[in-house]
């Protein structure tokens, strides 16, 4: 690491990319990039001090990062094959990793505390680093969202031997991760693209377990579909809303605010209260307390940075929230998630209408689950579905957001995005607006804040 000056990036804009390029940025490299879409996010690391285009072209690189001895290439798994970038530095033999590579390097002399599972581990690993920044031990926080508290998905600490990391199982990416403590949420099947079959998903998360150093630990949800494989003197931990080694008593909701008691192995904390009041985070945040508790978080620690958690955005994000009128932004894109959101949403909201508006990510996720994504939907009580965001992927005949719109029994309308906000204007007495969707929906929401402001006048 030592000898690079300067790190290209394919897919800076990535949300885990940008947390490497700002890394990178930090310790004083040249850092630039390409992308193909210019996001907000983008545009922060470019005030930032990173150099990012928008067109997939050789001679857009800066030749500043055409020297190979001294330029470290990232790549996303997203990135695809045909990428004449991608295909220049190959040829070229310059020095190429992917992300989850590298992000194995630079974490691999620290305690590393990693969060995996189908769905919650931006929540979990961004809750956990929260509480461990406020504590007497820090960490240093590779995040795989943009945590408000700090409006960044990266943290640097100089005194800390613990980094915070979101593990992601997509194309295998967290086995290059060296955990000395690991949780895992769920295991749910997703990627079929990537592992065929959910035996080989579940294969994949106890290869994942096997990586955890001795000495350290697992938190595991408890009663999941997953046999880790352990090594010797690692221990092994259950948690839950309700039941395992951590677990929830006394839940208090009311008055916008969810309160519990927080039971460990050998104690009882008790009044915790959950900065974001929503039921899907009292599990969330036993998880990721229980590795702060794990590794020394006061009971203190542990009580304020669960009150003054403000959430990652994108994830059950409050927009709007006023007495007639409320918006909220979820990255929900899996079936699972869909419910727990849609659900915490009507919990919160018994008396209200819920109108969701859902993006389908992938072709092949939407294929896969289209009965269970119809299922979650339906819980809505009024449904906007949009075409599927691509991402990475080809067009599979017979594969559209008709597949799942079909099978959906709420009232329930279908669009392109471009026809999205016509149709949010032209809808009467909306009450609660539920988006939701991993794609690009993110883009709509400034104008959709807007259109429901003008209807508050």
């Amino acid at each position: 690491m030592e000898n690079i000056k300067s790190v290209y990036f394919l897919g800076i804009g990535g949300i885990g990319m940008s947390n490497l390029a700002r890394y990178f940025m930090s310790k004083g490299k040249s850092v630039a990039g390409y992308d193909r879409t210019e996001t907000p996010l983008t545009k922060e690391l470019e005030k930032e001090g990173a150099v990012i285009h928008y067109t997939d072209a050789v001679a857009n690189i800066p030749e500043l990062f055409q020297d190979k001895t001294s330029t470290l290439i990232v790549y996303t798994p997203a990135m695809p094959d045909d990428s004449t970038e991608l295909n220049y530095f190959r040829q070229n033999k310059f020095d190429i990793h992917k992300r989850s590579q590298v992000l194995g390097l630079i974490t691999q002399s620290s305690k590393a505390l990693c969060c995996a599972g189908t769905h919650g581990k931006t929540t979990t690993s961004s809750m956990l680093a929260h509480i461990l920044k406020g504590s007497h031990l820090d960490c240093n926080a590779f995040l795989g969202g943009i945590l408000k508290n700090y409006d960044s998905n990266l943290m640097l600490s100089d005194k800390s031997e613990f980094t915070v990391v979101e593990a992601d199982e997509y194309d295998r990416s967290f086995h290059w991760l060296h955990p000395y403590m690991a949780l895992i949420t769920s295991v749910d099947p997703d990627h079929l693209d990537i592992y065929g079959t959910e035996e080989e998903y579940l294969k994949s998360f106890a290869k994942f377990t096997s990586l955890i150093q001795p000495g350290g630990a697992l938190v595991v949800k408890h009663n999941i579909k997953l046999l880790p494989e352990l090594q010797k003197n690692v221990r092994l931990y259950t948690y839950s809303q309700d039941k395992g080694d951590f677990r929830a008593e006394n839940i208090k909701v009311g008055d916008g605010t969810i309160w519990f008691d927080f039971v460990t192995p050998d104690s009882v904390i008790k009044n915790i209260e959950l900065g974001v009041p929503v039921r899907i985070n009292v599990e969330n945040g036993i998880g990721s307390m229980a590795l702060a508790w794990l590794n020394g978080a006061t009971e203190e620690e542990l009580r304020l940075g669960m009150r003054t958690f403000e959430g990652a955005k994108r994830r059950f994000d409050f927009l709007l929230k006023t007495g007639s009128l409320v918006m909220i932004d979820d990255y929900a894109h899996h079936p699972d998630e869909l419910s727990a959101s849609i659900s915490s949403v009507k919990e919160l909201y018994p008396d209200k209408k819920v109108l969701g508006v859902f993006q389908p990510h992938l072709y092949t996720r939407t294929r896969d689950f289209a009965d269970q994504f119809a299922r979650s939907l339906s819980l809505l009580d009024e449904l906007i579905l949009l075409d599927i965001y691509p991402a990475r992927e080809k067009p599979i005949d017979g594969v559209t957001s008709d597949i799942i719109f079909n099978k959906v029994t709420c009232p329930k309308t279908l669009c392109r995005k471009d026809q999205l906000l016509d149709i949010i204007r032209d809808k009467k007495d909306i009450e609660v607006l539920l988006t939701v969707g991993a794609g690009d929906i993110d883009q709509l929401l400034i104008p959709i804040k807007k259109i429901l402001e003008e209807k508050l006048k």
